[in-house]
């Protein structure tokens, strides 16, 4: 037993994790993302501890600013005494609505020591007499400015909700941002139909909701040469392991730490090593892409490729192959 335990260690050994994602090098692909276990220095060093490469905090909201500048202050200091704490990247989260707050709270987290910030483009367009074109102008030109202001990477955390993702995605990498965040999880209104009142429902993600992300990925891989980020649904070390063949350069998880705990986060590193290992794969950056658009195998011939695999809605294949559609419950 000791002997097959150091020589499952020795075959670990031999699997490289590292990748990089926004020019800063990384020991994995797995990425705590924002959210509660990333607002207290002691959970950080936890995420940490158990492998967490790099941490994204929580967001900075510019509504809870402007009602009290001690906001600000307060995620100054959060970045700082993390900083301090930890050795692994710490990115900071803004969500803002006005230029001028966007700015000014910028260039807070980067005087605090942020090593990155990850820009999150939450918007509802519900005003019917504005244009898709110009609430994506508005964005990417955001983008821009904020890129140019500060001195550390700027990635964008987006909804997959744009008339045309791909296009959106390009003029942001144009725009001067260093990575794109595949997707921003819209925590959706329920009704109570007893009060008539819009209440808020908190319902952590799943693994199948992983495969929007996936299919983004994959098509946006070879149109991009900035960092991609999977998140929403990554909940093992085979979805790491899915998004990375699609071509992400990290997978960032926070439901799956919410149900399991910090620790669950070795989990899904052994389970990433495991699965390398069992397939002769030595690195992170031998394993990105291998199934993106461009290279994904023909199912009916792996030899051959399949570009528009990504792009199918596949309706017709999914429902024939349901146990009604035959007959059979």
């Amino acid at each position: 037993m000791c002997t097959i335990e150091v020589l499952d260690r020795k075959r670990h050994t031999m699997t490289d994790l590292h990748t990089d994602y926004l020019g800063i090098r990384l020991a994995s692909p797995i990425v705590a993302s924002s959210g509660p276990l990333t607002r207290d220095v002691d959970a950080i060093k936890k995420l940490e501890s158990f492998g967490a490469a790099a941490v994204v905090l929580p967001s900075l909201f510019e509504e809870d600013v402007e009602r009290s500048d001690a906001t600000g202050h307060a995620y100054a200091s959060l970045i700082e005494r993390a900083k301090a704490a930890v050795d692994i990247p710490v990115i900071a989260s803004m969500n803002g609505a006005s230029i001028g707050s966007w700015l000014r709270y910028a260039a807070v987290v980067e005087s605090a020591g942020a090593d990155a910030i990850e820009l999150n483009l939450y918007h509802v367009a519900a005003d019917p007499i504005v244009s898709s074109g110009t609430v994506e102008s508005e964005q990417f030109g955001l983008v821009a400015i904020i890129a140019d202001e500060v001195g550390i990477p700027v990635s964008v955390k987006i909804s997959p909700y744009y008339s045309s993702l791909a296009w959106f995605a390009c003029a942001l990498q144009e725009a001067g941002a260093a990575g794109v965040v595949l997707f921003n999880r819209f925590y959706q209104p329920d009704l109570d139909i007893e009060t008539r009142e819009v209440m808020p429902r908190l319902a952590l993600s799943t693994p199948e909701e992983l495969r929007l992300p996936l299919r983004w990925t994959g098509i946006l891989r070879e149109h991009l040469t900035m960092s991609i980020a999977g998140s929403t649904g990554v909940h093992s070390g085979d979805d790491v392991v899915k998004l990375v063949l699609a071509g992400a350069d990290v997978a960032m998880t926070t439901s799956s730490l919410l149900r399991n705990g910090p620790e669950h986060l070795a989990t899904i590193e052994a389970q990433l090593r495991d699965w390398m290992t069992d397939h002769d794969v030595d690195s992170i950056s031998a394993l990105r892409g291998q199934a993106s658009a461009s290279r994904a195998p023909r199912a009916s011939d792996p030899a051959a490729f399949d570009p528009a695999a990504f792009e199918r809605a596949n309706y017709i294949g999914n429902l024939a192959s349901h146990p009604a559609h035959s007959g059979a419950w």
